[in-house]
């Protein structure tokens, strides 16, 4: 199924699309050195399915993100970004790793943005295929850990609610997408002891107004529910964990 989701939008992805080009957003808060580790849940909430170690490290203008899930069954997903940050999030490279449950590598991929180039392989029905090519991506171009600062500086980029950017994600075949971050509502996290009032936040690939209607109905919604605050917080997480579909929470 998610595999001929991508495959669908890949294809309307060659149609016309917006004439905006995404630019680098404006960063708001100052971004240091940071680590610590999150809770993976079912997606009832009910059981745990693992946890994820976060990391960055800030060198002058140069930040170092790394983000590890790790899945009770012994698989992982890991995401590593360089970005520059002052006024804006600049990318600069990165790498993504998915590995299944005997830890073997089934997804590598190494993101050169200011080459515009991706390299690495995946697994593609236990058959490997080789990746190396030049594609169209800029310095607007996030995926994976970058994700939590676009969250986080969401207000300072929205226009009409919305701030859309570039990713590459992986299909497993990696694939260059427009995702969109739109404010949809309120919403309230109940805790042990009391409860969080939220902005709901929603992502999902976005084309043209003409093919996102379809797009909305037929991919799942992955969920950001972002607590105000200087800086905001992410009070919950809930959408796919990847291209295989597996649906989790974070809190």
């Amino acid at each position: 199924m998610w595999r001929t989701l991508f495959a669908l939008i890949a294809l309307l992805s060659a149609l016309p699309a917006r004439a905006v080009e995404s630019q680098p957003i404006a960063l708001t808060y100052l971004e240091g050195d940071y680590a610590g580790t999150t809770t993976i849940w079912s997606e009832d909430g009910k059981s745990i399915v693992g946890f994820i170690a976060y990391s960055q490290h800030r060198k002058g203008e140069r930040l170092h993100i790394q983000r590890v899930a790790h899945f009770r069954d012994g698989s992982s997903d890991e995401d590593t970004a360089e970005v520059q940050v002052g006024d804006h999030l600049r990318a600069v490279g990165g790498r993504s790793i998915i590995r299944d449950t005997k830890g073997k590598p089934i997804v590598d991929l190494k993101i050169d943005v200011a080459s515009k180039h991706l390299s690495g392989f995946y697994f593609d029905d236990g058959k490997r295929q080789e990746i190396n090519e030049d594609v169209e991506i800029g310095p607007a171009t996030y995926w994976g850990p970058m994700f939590n600062l676009v969250l986080k500086n969401f207000a300072a980029n929205a226009a009409d609610g919305k701030v859309v950017v570039q990713s590459v994600v992986a299909t497993p075949k990696p694939r260059i997408i427009d995702m969109e971050f739109q404010r949809d509502g309120n919403a309230t996290v109940r805790r042990t002891g009391g409860s969080i009032k939220a902005d709901r936040i929603t992502l999902l690939p976005t084309v043209n107004f003409l093919i996102d209607p379809i797009l909305q109905r037929l991919v799942p919604k992955t969920e950001f529910l972002v607590a105000p605050g200087e800086p905001p917080s992410l009070a919950r997480f809930a959408g796919p964990r990847n291209y295989a579909g597996q649906m989790i929470r974070l809190e």
